[in-house]
């Protein structure tokens, strides 16, 4: 799931081979790609409302759909499904490649759609330097990787030019920060602050100045109720702060406005 900065949400719908967007507020929802993807996994839509597609599952490659243009491009040819795509500030694409314990870029500048690797040695693994079946991923205004490591129930920060990573957020208990259970997505908020999809847990958790916390789906899984997830994978911030979680097993997106009548900020289910 993706939300630009006009606030209109998209999704990927691997099941249908498509992606959806809706205008925040708005009940209809519009595809706009065509039965040339298959099995996508993530999008990305850039500043200049150009999206980046994910089309590994069965093409080997991502997409770019220009902004206003019925046709796409191949921008990166790759070995399998991008579980998260992102375009950096300086116009380097990023893909993670779950099932090859991966993450690969390439700079949209130059010609070349062949990938380089920014992180993990292809093998699964724990050490500071591998990745296990890593998911969404999110890079800095700095260039540095973030990377939901959900293999390794872990989230780790590679700095930019680095290979080898270090845990922020999971993994030993013994690190004082927080337990994850195949945390699935990762996003930095405008203060730096981490927001993490802990799907195990069916939960969002955020950093803040005392440390983590839960604050979303703290209080289990449940589907009939709106206060809490299951299997939650993705989420973003619109440009009030909302957030909003694609709910996996309720087959629903979740908004979760932002409360600024208390002197914490909290999360209210809308």
């Amino acid at each position: 799931m993706f939300i630009n900065g006009i606030n209109t949400i998209y999704v990927t719908s691997p099941n249908n081979n498509s992606i959806f967007f809706w205008p925040q507020g708005s009940t209809n929802s519009t595809n706009i790609v065509s039965s040339n993807s298959s099995q996508s996994y993530s999008v990305f839509v850039t500043i200049n409302g150009d999206v980046y597609v994910d089309n590994g599952y069965s093409n080997g490659r991502v997409d770019k759909w220009p902004y206003q243009s019925n046709s796409s491009e191949i921008v990166m040819n790759v070995n399998g499904s991008c579980y998260g795509l992102f375009v950096d500030n300086n116009n380097t694409l990023y893909c993670s490649l779950a099932s090859f314990h991966q993450v690969v870029k390439v700079s949209l500048g130059e010609n070349s759609t062949t990938p380089t690797i920014s992180a993990g040695t292809g093998s699964a693994g724990s050490t500071s330097y591998m990745l296990d079946s890593p998911r969404g991923i999110y890079v800095d205004f700095n260039l540095n990787l973030y990377v939901a490591d959900c293999g390794n129930n872990r989230i780790q920060l590679f700095q930019s030019g680095e290979l080898n990573g270090t845990t922020v957020a999971g993994g030993n208990i013994s690190s004082g920060t927080i337990t994850l259970n195949c945390p699935t997505d990762i996003i930095l908020d405008a203060d730096n602050y981490l927001f993490i999809v802990d799907s195990g847990n069916n939960r969002i958790i955020g950093s803040g100045s005392n440390g983590f916390r839960c604050i979303a789906g703290c209080l289990g899984s449940n589907v009939s109720s709106s206060f809490k997830l299951s299997y939650p994978q993705s989420i973003a911030f619109d440009s009030y702060g909302n957030i909003f979680v694609t709910d996996t097993n309720n087959s629903r997106i979740q908004q979760f406005s932002l409360a600024n009548n208390f002197c914490g900020k909290s999360l209210n289910k809308k």
